[in-house]
């Protein structure tokens, strides 16, 4: 046996030589990409969203296995990551503090090379990216279980920051303590959002014992990290920050709970053929104009992913839609439409064009 292993850990270590070669070729590669955009004057522009995307899509087009997508993505991404960190770490601002999933999904997207800054509020991640003290943002903009983010959609209304990119975070809500027996727990922490997504697990498991919220799962996680008799529910990202162990994974009453979120930044994203266009609109007041407005996307043929409505703050009883429809406003079927919506709208704001979510 000992033979046999000799023989397959030799392999590996070859192919991890020839892996560490390969990378730091394609390392060198990255540094020329970006000497040639300084040459012409485009150094600001290191990171291009759709070029990720389509990178992301062809190496899962290419994976023959064993390894599944989720892990081949995950390390290109990292690698990109890691490239891109070569010329200049990029700066993204999110809602803190660390060990949110709001941390979980930048990482996600931007790899552990980012520099990551965390706010206290979704108004301040808008403005560390308006200010230029960081490049992107990330903002989460609905849940599957609990819906849209409102002060979210509230901010994209008056912000010129545009959507550059999308993650979708699978949620899963861990139970976290130092505990060893449910029982020995007195008090449960979280986030408002995360005890609704638990509700019902925590009705047959604790029943009658108190449920905090606070400003944040990481918040949570550090209270019961240091308070004997208590836990959390929150992310991995949080149990791994401050230690915690989780006494029970994955409590969430909806097993399919996800929570998108959007990447802002001062410009959006080319085309990749499978993209998402996001705007905000509002009718006139009047009977059928909603109809009248939503007929240029169904006569150009363009799909519709997505329509919420909000109080417009103008005036009372008004409301503005947040719409998200695939393809990219330069696709001539989507500018057909778009064209003909900025004729019926009584407002129309284009709020970016951007990669479809590479899972």
């Amino acid at each position: 046996m000992l033979q046999e292993l000799g023989v397959v850990r030799e392999q590996i270590d070859t192919i991890d030589a020839q892996m560490l070669a390969l990378l730091n070729e394609r390392a060198k590669c990255a540094q020329h990409v970006g000497e040639i955009k300084a040459k012409y004057g485009e150094a600001g522009h290191v990171y291009r969203p759709e070029r990720e995307a389509q990178v992301l899509r062809r190496i899962q087009d290419l994976n023959a296995g064993p390894l599944p997508n989720e892990s081949v993505t995950f390390f290109f991404r990292e690698v990109m990551s890691a490239c891109l960190s070569l010329e200049n770490p990029l700066g993204v601002a999110f809602l803190g503090p660390l060990g949110t999933f709001s941390e979980s999904a930048a990482v996600k997207h931007f790899g552990h090379a980012a520099r990551l800054a965390p706010q206290s509020t979704i108004d301040d991640v808008f403005r560390e990216v308006e200010s230029g003290h960081a490049q992107y943002g990330v903002a989460p903009v609905e849940n599957s279980t609990e819906g849209a983010v409102g002060r979210t959609l509230d901010l994209l209304l008056g912000s010129s920051l545009q959507i550059c990119g999308e993650v979708v975070l699978r949620i899963h809500q861990h139970l976290m303590t130092r505990e060893s027996e449910l029982g020995h727990i007195r008090k449960v922490y979280s986030h408002a959002q995360s005890l609704a997504q638990c509700h019902e697990w925590l009705n047959r498991s604790l029943p009658g014992v108190p449920r905090i919220s606070v400003g944040s799962n990481a918040e949570a996680a550090r209270l019961a990290s240091l308070e004997p008799g208590t836990a959390a529910i929150a992310g991995e990202a949080a149990s791994e920050r401050y230690g915690l162990p989780r006494l029970v994974e994955s409590i969430e009453d909806e097993p399919n709970n996800t929570t998108r979120f959007l990447v802002l930044g001062r410009h959006d994203a080319g085309r990749t053929g499978s993209d998402k266009t996001s705007l905000i609109m509002s009718a006139s007041n009047r009977p059928g104009a909603v109809h009248e407005l939503l007929a240029p996307l169904a006569d150009a043929g363009v799909s519709m992913n997505r329509l919420e409505s909000r109080p417009a703050r103008a005036a009372l009883w008004e409301y503005v839609f947040y719409v998200d429809i695939e393809g990219h406003r330069d696709d001539p079927a989507v500018k057909t439409a778009l064209d003909a919506l900025a004729s019926r709208a009584a407002y129309l704001k284009i709020l970016g064009s951007y990669p479809q979510a590479v899972y």
